[in-house]
């Protein structure tokens, strides 16, 4: 049964008439002409019996003794059809008069085009839950995230920028994926980043933290980078719960000095012996630790040195930023014996490309170790004849430890003093590395001259 109700306003006007069929007389008129908008703004407001209250255009507030709620009424094909607009009123999930008012005329205007409203409805319901559905399938995860951190790439809807190719080297970036990976942050790669807590991190963190602190350091730095990397793409909010100061300062114990200690290293004196030894072994491997040892370099810069990057006739090897550990160009000057180490080498394997090779290119940093094993020195690392010559410098040597340790290729000094500084003392550093090498060498063999095509080179 279909109710109907006439109510009178303030001003004793006559409103909300039943359907077309209960209505006579004025009211059934204006119904006919299709009048909207006829209930009061209030009306939601009032105390109202049960019946269907008519807006017009075929929208009916029905009041039930449990409750309002809004209804359309439609033809569609000849037939009468019935489309609930929601439960009336004017609190949260209730719809209000002026919203079934915007409501209906959307559903009138899909019927003026020949459409159905309700099958409408139920189509753009099935898009939301789809869309709501892709939305969780697309939770970022740390592992995504710190992937992403790496290698760039698109996650979460969202272009992220790689920061790998910034890094030093290739080495640089295995060690950030192997300790962002499952070796240490197996627990949080599957984890949504916005969900990782700092019982997450100390999870990770606490086991290693006393064993392997230069090492959890570095995993809870990396872990940091990637968290505000996500809070920046919009994946997650809040503090990040890896951060140091002030957070994880005060749960985790104070860090302790590095741990991994020193490069074992000969000592100073042992290395003229040690040199002399290296001599009689003629090979490539020989000559490129003899190398090592007098330009006091590190291994990498030897074993990746190429012949572009001397100058013969100034004597100057220049290392480009990219293959230095600081990220600075580097010059270093050359002695007489390690022109005629470039000399020998020029035989062995040709004057283009890579200065030192092996039989498959580049030597790798096993054949110095192999080479200082089958020396008797296994206890000595190549990297410790740095501190060889840093003992020396420090215990023999008269040269200020400025020097000293520019030949290391060292920051030394605070940011205001090498703003002042722009020089690299290489002429000062000359006359250091020359002692240095009469030091190492003792008697210091015949200087070959290379060639003039070879010095231009």
């Amino acid at each position: 049964m279909l109710f109907h109700r006439i109510a009178t306003d303030k001003w004793g006007r006559k409103w909300g008439q039943g359907d077309s069929d209960s209505m006579t007389g004025q009211s059934n008129t204006r119904a006919r002409r299709g009048l909207r908008n006829q209930l009061p703004g209030n009306i939601l407001r009032q105390n109202l019996s049960p019946g269907r209250y008519n807006d017009g255009g075929g929208l009916y507030l029905l009041v039930r003794e449990n409750g309002q709620s809004w209804v359309l009424f439609f033809n569609r094909h000849g037939k009468r059809r019935e489309m609930g607009l929601g439960p009336a009123g004017d609190k949260k999930g209730q719809v209000s008069l002026v919203e079934a008012r915007r409501s209906a005329d959307e559903a009138r205007a899909i019927v003026q085009q020949g459409g159905d409203p309700i099958a409408h409805r139920k189509h753009e319901a099935d898009l939301a839950r789809r869309a709501g559905q892709d939305e969780a399938s697309q939770i970022v995860t740390f592992g995504q995230m710190a992937d992403a951190y790496l290698d760039g790439g698109k996650v979460g809807g969202k272009q992220i920028a790689g920061q790998a190719s910034g890094f030093r080297n290739d080495k640089h970036v295995a060690q950030w994926r192997m300790t962002l990976g499952d070796a240490y942050c197996s627990s949080i790669r599957s984890k949504a980043v916005a969900e990782i807590s700092t019982e997450d991190v100390l999870g990770i963190l606490q086991p290693i933290w006393q064993s392997k602190n230069e090492t959890a350091s570095r995993i809870r730095g990396r872990i940091e980078r990637v968290l505000d990397a996500a809070k920046a793409a919009g994946f997650r909010e809040g503090e990040n719960p890896a951060r140091w100061r002030g957070h994880l300062a005060l749960l985790l114990p104070k860090r302790q000095k590095l741990q991994r200690g020193h490069h074992a290293a000969l000592p100073y004196k042992e290395l003229p012996d040690f040199v002399a030894q290296l001599r009689t072994r003629d090979n490539m491997s020989s000559i490129a630790l003899e190398f090592l040892i007098l330009t006091a370099a590190r291994s990498g810069e030897v074993r990746g040195a190429e012949w572009a990057e001397f100058d013969l006739d100034q004597a100057v090897w220049t290392i480009p930023a990219n293959r230095m550990k600081a990220g600075r160009e580097h010059r270093v000057p050359l002695t007489d014996r390690a022109l005629e180490i470039l000399s020998q080498a020029t035989q062995l394997s040709g004057d283009e490309g890579l200065v030192f090779t092996s039989g498959r290119g580049q030597m790798s940093d096993m054949t110095l170790s192999a080479l200082l094993k089958r020396m008797g020195h296994s206890d000595v690392t190549v990297h410790g004849f740095r501190s060889s010559f840093r003992d020396w410098a420090f215990e023999v040597s008269r040269y200020p430890r400025d020097i000293a340790e520019a030949a290391l290729a060292h920051v030394f000094g605070d940011a205001t003093e090498r703003a002042y500084r722009r020089g690299d003392a290489l002429e000062k550093r000359r006359r250091m590395m020359a002692d240095w090498g009469a030091f190492v060498g003792k008697e210091v063999g015949k200087v070959v001259r290379l060639p003039r095509a070879r010095r231009d080179h």
